[in-house]
């Protein structure tokens, strides 16, 4: 085990203890990384699906056993988290019957390469977005993505081949004119 994952582990466990400052300390080592990926998968709502995530890991400290990481157990919390957004939103618009739900849009000023990279990962399922962000975005290895995800190891292999597959394919029509 690593050593921040030992120091992870040590304060996890004081968390459980009911220790604030020591999750506080969890919280600033591994917030941005919560929530980049939460903003990738889940877009603006990816700030609120991170605060909730910290809240769920508060609550189950004591669930943390330290098998694998704590980013890993955390960013699972926060895809389970997404995925239950999901779930309901869609029970939501299929209640509103036929009612159009509007597209959120991101105010920020980005390059135009930042754009087309939005654009290219809006266009995936989110499962393939998920995958790609985790591996190539955030540098998880496919075993840590695969325990994130909740996955099988070769169904995250395969989502990140189709998701590759398909942003190659977008950027090469892209590129004819």
């Amino acid at each position: 085990m690593a050593l921040r994952d030992q120091e992870d582990l040590l304060l996890n466990q004081r968390v459980a203890g009911g220790d604030r400052a020591a999750f506080q300390l969890l919280v600033l080592r591994h917030e941005g990384r919560l929530r980049a990926f939460l903003s990738r998968v889940a877009g603006s709502e990816g700030d609120d699906l991170a605060q909730e995530a910290f809240v769920r890991a508060w609550q189950r400290a004591g669930d943390y056993r330290g098998q694998g990481s704590y980013a890993a157990w955390l960013t699972g919390i926060g895809w389970r988290l997404f995925l239950d957004q999901r779930r309901t939103a869609r029970r939501r618009e299929a209640l509103a019957a036929n009612e159009d739900v509007p597209k959120s849009t991101d105010p920020r000023s980005a390059s135009d390469a930042a754009l087309d990279a939005e654009r290219l990962l809006a266009a995936l399922t989110p499962q393939e977005r998920a995958a790609l962000t985790l591996c190539f975005g955030h540098g998880w290895s496919h075993g840590e993505a695969a325990e994130i995800m909740g996955v099988p190891l070769g169904t995250l292999k395969s989502l990140v081949l189709r998701g590759r597959a398909k942003a190659q394919k977008m950027i090469g029509e892209g590129g004819e004119t």
